[in-house]
């Protein structure tokens, strides 16, 4: 039987339309209500450093005005653990932030970075906030994951992407097989995203060990020319459809 897949739709770069110009419009926490309307189980948004996108009345307005959960990104910093604890987002994802990327450039370094991370996933955890890791397909990383006490991993897909051959995607697709199967066995549940369009999306979302996929830019990006509740839509029936087609064909990875 094929597991409920759910989708997270990241409104960042509604925001970042937004900016470019100032003042209201497009609104984020519009996107936000079309989002679930159009087959979102969740909000995903990112409050930078730099607020080059989200800012933060935009986290006021989506934990007021929404009704399905929101996944807060967030760098692990003093400023950003007092948003979440301010707010409690139903889960924080913390990930990796620097001033000059243009989007975020990989997986979190959890073994490297594990006693400065300590102190934010007890705290959210405490607070009863969900506390994620966005990390590479690294067994190493969920196993330091799972010491350090976070109950989700998110696994990044940005290689497999990106990939610019065949033989590239598949290894890379292989990779992200094998660590969603290693954070079931350790007890982690595992989400998945970073890049994902129609053509990419199939392999991961038949992945059974995948629960949750986060997707926004390119949803964002297809918005321009189909609106967003038809590309959301769309990625909602991709979602289901490899779903569905892997566990009648036997072939779901496990």
């Amino acid at each position: 039987m094929s597991r409920l897949l759910r989708l997270g739709v990241n409104i960042d770069h509604v925001a970042t339309v937004r900016n470019a110009r100032g003042g209201a419009h497009p609104d984020p926490v519009r996107a936000a209500k079309l989002a679930i309307e159009a087959g979102a189980d969740g909000i995903t948004a990112h409050l930078r450093e730099d607020r080059r996108h989200i800012v933060d009345r935009d986290i006021e307005r989506l934990m007021a005005e929404i009704d399905r959960p929101l996944n807060f990104e967030m760098a692990a910093t003093d400023e950003m653990l007092g948003i979440a604890l301010r707010h409690k987002p139903h889960a924080a994802c913390l990930v990796p932030e620097k001033r000059t990327e243009v989007t975020t450039e990989g997986g979190l370094d959890v073994i490297g970075q594990y006693d400065h991370l300590v102190r934010p996933v007890g705290e959210l955890g405490a607070a009863g906030i969900r506390v994620s890791l966005f990390i590479d397909p690294e067994p190493a990383q969920l196993d330091a994951a799972k010491r350090l006490g976070a109950p989700v991993v998110e696994l990044h897909t940005g290689a497999y992407c990106d990939a610019h051959s065949s033989a590239e995607r598949e290894a890379e697709l292989a990779r992200i097989v094998r660590a969603a199967a290693h954070a079931e066995a350790i007890g982690l549940e595992c989400h998945a995203g970073h890049g994902l369009s129609y053509d990419t999306v199939g392999p991961v979302a038949a992945i059974q060990t995948i629960v949750e996929l986060n997707i926004g830019h390119f949803l964002i990006g297809e918005a321009i020319f189909v609106g967003l509740t038809n590309s959301i839509a769309r990625m909602r029936k991709a979602m289901d459809t490899a779903r569905k087609a892997a566990a009648q064909s036997g072939t779901a990875s496990a």
